[in-house]
């Protein structure tokens, strides 16, 4: 049975950091297409990073320079490091993990990926 288990949400000031582990059971990570969704109340499903099997890096416009999506192999674990966060990062984070790599940046409507975190929520106050 395949788990992908969040850690590292909670609450930091505008300019402050936060890191997401998803740590996986079950599934190797190194074999999969990777990312972080997130979603804020009332508005749409937002991917903001993407990091494929052979290490390259995709990150949503809204993100890009403040985030990073990074892999420990020999944990089995997916991160996501946000740095200089704002108001508007404030938000459910998840992480998948698919296969395909088909998950794209930005906007989401539709299914993104396989398999799925629980989610972590991160909250920033200005």
């Amino acid at each position: 049975q395949v788990q992908l288990v969040e850690s590292g949400g909670g609450s930091v000031e505008a300019g402050g950091s936060l890191r997401l582990s998803c740590t996986a059971s079950g599934y190797t990570l190194s074999s999969a297409c990777l990312g972080w969704l997130r979603q804020a109340p009332g508005e749409a499903r937002e991917g903001v990073a993407v990091l494929k099997r052979g290490g390259s890096t995709n990150y949503a416009d809204s993100v890009e320079g403040r985030f990073t999506i990074s892999r420990d192999d020999a944990k089995n674990t997916l991160y996501l490091q946000m740095d200089n966060m704002q108001p508007e990062d404030t938000a459910l984070y998840y992480c998948a993990a698919d296969h395909v790599c088909g998950m794209t940046l930005g906007s989401v409507s539709g299914r993104w990926a396989w398999y799925w975190g629980q989610g972590s929520q991160g909250t920033v106050s200005s």
